[in-house]
């Protein structure tokens, strides 16, 4: 899927900080101590909204202009970029059982190593993906 890009309204705590909204996610919220920790964590906040309404198998909404925002008195537009594929590699680590053929000759020398098959499996098939 890649990467998306949100709007994210931005609005300067009275205590400091800052707490966050998504326009086209009510009622997906986040907060941080500061500018870097709430962006971090408006990442974190719309990877969940974005997982939940995938497994529900519904469609993402449409991003909302950022123009388009009415905003408030110390409030700011922030476009969030959430990449996908980094959220689902770190966060989808469920294993499958693959069943697969190499030679008997294959076998035997690795397992003579201790060489752990699923582990190499895993490091070359991300080296085959593209990043």
């Amino acid at each position: 899927m890649g990467k998306l890009f949100y709007p994210a309204v931005f609005h300067e705590a009275e205590e400091g900080g800052y707490w966050i909204t998504f326009p086209d996610f009510p009622g997906c919220f986040s907060q941080g101590e500061t500018m870097e920790e709430a962006y971090e964590m408006a990442i974190d906040a719309l990877g969940l909204c974005i997982s939940d309404i995938e497994k529900d198998k519904n469609s993402l909404p449409v991003p909302t202009t950022p123009i388009d925002i009415p905003l408030e008195n110390k409030e700011a537009v922030v476009i969030i970029e959430f990449d996908v594929d980094a959220y689902r590699r770190k966060h989808n680590s469920k294993a499958v059982k693959k069943t697969l053929t190499i030679p008997e000759w294959l076998n035997e020398e690795a397992m003579a190593l201790g060489i752990n098959f699923s582990q190499v499996l895993q490091e070359a098939l991300l080296q085959k993906l593209p990043h």
